[in-house]
């Protein structure tokens, strides 16, 4: 089956990661994601501002690797819809050299593939993995057809592992990717928290719609997929605040969205 065919796309049931497009002001969503959008914004005002600045986080940190560490390859797991500033355009503008491996399994994700597809330079390459993240192992076997995992790779987890069964199911997932990629690769990886009531809240009523539940978690439990590693400064911290522009530090509010970036010794 085409991964563009339209059947495999359910238009009557919400999903997460088009209404986080909606959030973020794209167009790649239907109506019962803009409703649930909507609804959502009413229960807490906050989640299209965690929606963006989680964007932000991912620029500066993508960035980061690819500019102070030297990382040229990077696997974002769970990617979710296109929308501005996607991972491989922001490695590619700083090493136009990097390889990128996007991975996700929701057919209209899948179905902007071609898009995704496109490096921004010649040198580099940008490819698609259709393999759902409680999957690690499938992950792995189709990613080292295209990266070379005997080198340092940047493993990407960017608000996507509240979708994990539970929280053992959710370090199960860090750690067998980790598990395969070698010293010196990095794991980046944000989530939403559980000390955020109206967060609490929205996730609650989310799963009462049809969509796949979002469950949140303590800070130390998100915390907890780093063990092991070495923290980037600033280290485990509110997204808004890692590696913030000066000016922005102390200015941007705090959000129910934490995590950091860590090497692998």
């Amino acid at each position: 089956m085409a991964i563009d065919d339209p059947a495999q796309i359910r238009t009557d049931i919400p999903h997460s990661a088009r209404i986080w497009n909606f959030w973020m002001g794209g167009k790649d969503n239907y109506e019962v994601d803009r409703a649930v959008g909507e609804a959502s914004l009413q229960i807490d005002p906050d989640i299209a501002t965690m929606a963006v600045q989680s964007r932000q986080f991912l620029i500066r940190a993508v960035r980061h690797l690819a500019g102070e560490t030297g990382i040229r390859q990077f696997l974002d797991i769970g990617t979710g819809l296109p929308t501005m500033q996607n991972t491989h355009e922001v490695a590619q503008s700083v090493a136009p050299d990097a390889k990128v491996v996007y991975v996700d399994h929701d057919p209209l994700v899948l179905a902007h593939a071609r898009a995704l597809l496109t490096s921004t330079t010649p040198e580099g390459v940008t490819t698609y993995v259709n393999a759902d993240f409680h999957e690690p192992e499938k992950i792995i076997a189709e990613a080292e057809a295209i990266l070379d995992l005997q080198q340092p790779v940047a493993v990407m987890f960017m608000g996507v592992l509240g979708h994990a069964r539970s929280y053992e199911d959710m370090l199960r997932i860090v750690r067998t990717v980790l598990a395969a990629v070698p010293s010196g690769s990095y794991l980046v990886l944000w989530d939403g928290t559980d000390d955020s009531q109206p967060y609490v809240d929205l996730c609650a009523e989310y799963a009462k719609t049809g969509g796949t539940p979002y469950y949140p978690r303590t800070r130390a439990e998100i915390a907890a997929a780093f063990d092991g590693l070495e923290f980037v400064e600033p280290g485990f911290t509110c997204i808004t605040q890692w590696q913030a522009d000066s000016s922005e530090v102390g200015r941007t509010a705090e959000i129910a969205a934490y995590g950091g970036v860590a090497r692998k010794p």
